[in-house]
């Protein structure tokens, strides 16, 4: 984008005025992250379903959501750390990118030794190798502004859901749950099926959550205006997402529709319709009209991200009233790398199918005390450290070549831009 196209896009734009004077980290950015990974802890450790077989209380709450969130609010950290309301360009732009793939590279190493350490049949899905993926697809956004940002995010949520469902049942699977060293070097094209197209957390189709994550954070996100706007957004969304999948299921015949397409009975398609399938479902089109957590169809896309803009954007509007209330929240939030890691390894024992409610408690108060006495220690979270020091020795790299370079950060990114850089979690 020439200079002449970025200050008409500021023009036009009263979302993306200049960033405001104060500094210090958005309190509920951080809050809304802490919020995901409870979400998490809570997916991975309590049931699907009941005996009855209805969905338990966190697979309503939390499934699909949490991770989407995450992945949401990743890219607001993306943008903070690559200019806030000003994408940097040059050789800062450069640095950012070359910084990105080594953040990348480390998180999915962390990945892949943490998916050693779960049990072949695990009890939950490791994210981290997902997230490489995101941060490695993200690289070509950085330098783009907010409208550029959602038009291409929508451009995911559209073409993604069709691809998946006329190219995904054909492509190759890996035979393993998490991903490893091991399934990266014997089985390198279902691995990256996976990791694209097919897996639990698609890189494709969390694009959409990235880039509208990358987009809010080129926003004035202390605005109280702008922190409305996100949260009356997301609501909309959601609501019109889950309208339109009813009205397509309901009154258009969808329903119908599969039943005739499939050999499911009533009760086999509603169970599907409720946890998903295992399977791409690809013998109707119809089957693109569903919100189902982890469907990952425009409407399932659609649902998830109206809920994330509504948690993030009633946060920061909390935030800047009852900052102080949150701060045991925003202390996870600050460190999700850390705490989803030895979350996962802590599961790896799988001591909590007896019990959920006790090991969920057991999980959220260690998870809750470590943020909290690190946090008012030391800081940044000890796994946040280390990426971010790999990160910021592999940016200055770039700028070290040219005498007089500007240090990372310190004169292209404003001062509202210093909020928490991208942190992964599920």
């Amino acid at each position: 984008m020439s200079t002449h196209e970025a200050s008409q896009d500021a023009a036009v734009s009263p979302l993306a005025p200049p960033a405001p004077r104060r500094t210090g980290r958005l309190i509920g950015i951080d809050a809304a992250r802490g919020l995901a990974l409870i979400g998490l802890i809570a997916i991975h450790i309590f049931p699907d379903e009941t005996d009855a077989g209805d969905p338990t209380l966190a697979w309503n709450l939390f499934s699909g959501d949490s991770a989407a969130l995450f992945a949401l609010l990743a890219g607001v950290g993306l943008a903070f750390s690559t200019g806030g309301a000003t994408p940097h360009r040059g050789r800062q732009l450069a640095a950012d990118r070359l910084g990105l793939v080594a953040r990348a590279l480390v998180i999915g190493a962390i990945g892949l030794v943490i998916s050693a350490i779960l049990p072949w049949d695990p009890p939950a899905n490791n994210i981290l190798t997902y997230y490489a993926v995101f941060f490695l697809l993200t690289i070509p956004f950085l330098h783009l502004r907010t409208r550029a940002l959602f038009l291409s995010a929508a451009a995911f949520a559209v073409i993604f859901p069709i691809l998946l469902q006329q190219v995904g049942p054909e492509l190759p699977e890996s035979s393993a749950w998490n991903h490893t060293v091991v399934n990266l070097v014997t089985e390198p094209l279902g691995t990256v099926s996976e990791l694209l197209l097919t897996g639990n957390y698609p890189a494709l189709a969390y694009m959409t959550y990235l880039l509208v994550g990358l987009g809010l954070g080129r926003l004035n996100l202390r605005s109280t205006r702008v922190q409305a706007m996100i949260a009356g957004a997301g609501a909309a969304l959601a609501a019109l997402s889950h309208l339109l999948s009813a009205l397509l299921l309901g009154p258009a015949g969808g329903y119908n529709a599969l039943l005739a397409a499939s050999d499911l009975s009533e009760d086999e398609l509603d169970w599907t319709l409720t946890f998903g399938s295992e399977e791409i479902p690809d013998t109707s089109a119809w089957w693109l009209a569903v919100d189902t957590p982890h469907a990952n169809t425009t409407l399932a896309i659609g649902a998830s991200l109206g809920l994330g803009l509504l948690v993030t954007g009633l946060f920061l509007l909390l935030a800047e009233r009852t900052g102080r209330v949150l701060m045991p929240l925003a202390a996870m939030g600050s460190m999700t790398l850390t705490l989803y890691s030895a979350h996962l390894i802590a599961l790896a024992p799988e001591l909590h199918y007896d019990d959920p409610t006790l090991w969920f408690v057991l999980h959220l108060a260690a998870a809750a005390a470590f943020a909290w006495y690190w946090h008012r220690r030391f800081g940044q979270g000890p796994l946040e450290k280390g990426v971010a020091t790999v990160a910021r020795r592999t940016r200055q790299l770039v700028l070290d070549r040219e005498p007089g370079s500007v240090a990372a950060g310190t004169a292209t990114t404003p001062p509202s831009s210093t909020p928490p850089s991208a942190r992964p979690g599920a």
